[in-house]
């Protein structure tokens, strides 16, 4: 009885497990393990970072009505300290959706976070939520780091201690069971000021995709201008996915209509997975943060919903 007994137990805990599409649950002896993997298909990812979302969701609805589809993409930044929005994950979710989060170290320090000091208080918790939310969640860590603004980039924190945090990080989540997040590292777009990103390469067994964060800001902008020569720097490192993590185009970016197209045709070319259009005014920010919105020009708009129906497919 006592055998029949551990082998029923042990039969039940080798097929316990939830599998609908890419998500499974299996069981730890400490918790349980979530698995959800987002598929990998080119030009099949269409998302949008809008202000307001969260905690709402009527610009991103605004957004998809533009655009003629639903993104499958929603982003939003998170400062250090902020728990993982378990409720708008779910609104996202039942939009059809994946929640993509930058965790950016703001009020953190990146070599305590290399160190273990934030586990307890900060990460294995998030960890914990994101797993127990249990669909596929979208997590960068200091994104372009490789630029000089942010207090994790190149001049205020080492290479070595960014990666080393972003080891640390991916580790811990692996460790509670989180195995539901793609994990995105994402670097700024070649341009004067960056630096080469080989220095903050984790190891393709940390990183899931690759995000490049670009911008069209002038008429003489291009796709290959403004991402030819990173995708070409990453190509040489690794082989893992592209997103176009956080793009737009400014309507001084003249003709604005005909830029979307060169941008989509660029996406075709490169293969890359698609792209998160960064739907936000910026325009009393200075030249490099404008007015990236595309809802006051009716040509853009519609070059955009023509591209987006006969580029992107379907994942």
């Amino acid at each position: 009885m006592k055998y029949r007994l551990v082998t029923l137990i042990a039969f039940l805990i080798s097929v316990t497990g939830i599998a609908l599409t890419t998500h499974n649950l299996t069981l730890s002896p400490n918790h349980p393990v979530v698995h959800a993997k987002l598929p990998q298909k080119s030009l099949s990812y269409l998302g949008v970072y809008e202000p307001g979302a969260p905690p709402g969701y009527r610009y991103v609805s605004a957004f998809a009505s533009m655009a003629g589809r639903q993104p499958n993409l929603v982003g939003y930044y998170s400062g250090w300290a902020q728990p993982f929005n378990r409720s708008f994950a779910e609104l996202v979710h039942r939009h059809g959706a994946t929640p993509y989060i930058q965790i950016d170290p703001t009020l953190g320090y990146v070599s305590a976070i290399a160190a273990g000091t934030y586990d307890d208080s900060y990460l294995r918790p998030y960890a914990d939520s994101v797993r127990d939310f249990g669909h596929p969640v979208v997590v960068g860590f200091g994104h372009e780091m490789n630029a000089p603004w942010y207090s994790w980039g190149y001049k205020h924190t080492a290479p070595s201690t960014f990666v080393a945090a972003w080891k640390h990080i991916v580790t811990l989540f692996n460790e509670e069971g989180a195995k539901n997040v793609t994990w995105l590292w994402t670097i700024n777009q070649d341009q004067p000021g960056t630096k080469p990103i080989a220095k903050w390469w984790p190891g393709p067994e940390f990183v899931s995709w690759v995000g490049i964060d670009g911008y069209y800001f002038k008429s003489s902008d291009t796709f290959k201008s403004v991402f030819g020569s990173t995708i070409a720097n990453v190509r040489r490192i690794t082989n893992k996915p592209i997103l176009l993590s956080e793009t737009a185009i400014s309507p001084k970016a003249t003709p604005q209509s005909a830029k979307i197209g060169d941008l989509f045709t660029g996406m075709q070319k490169d293969g890359t997975l698609g792209l998160v259009w960064f739907d936000k005014d910026q325009k009393n920010d200075g030249y490099r943060h404008q007015d990236w919105r595309i809802a006051d020009s009716f040509q853009a708009q519609a070059a955009f919903r023509e591209w987006v129906g006969q580029t992107l497919t379907h994942y």
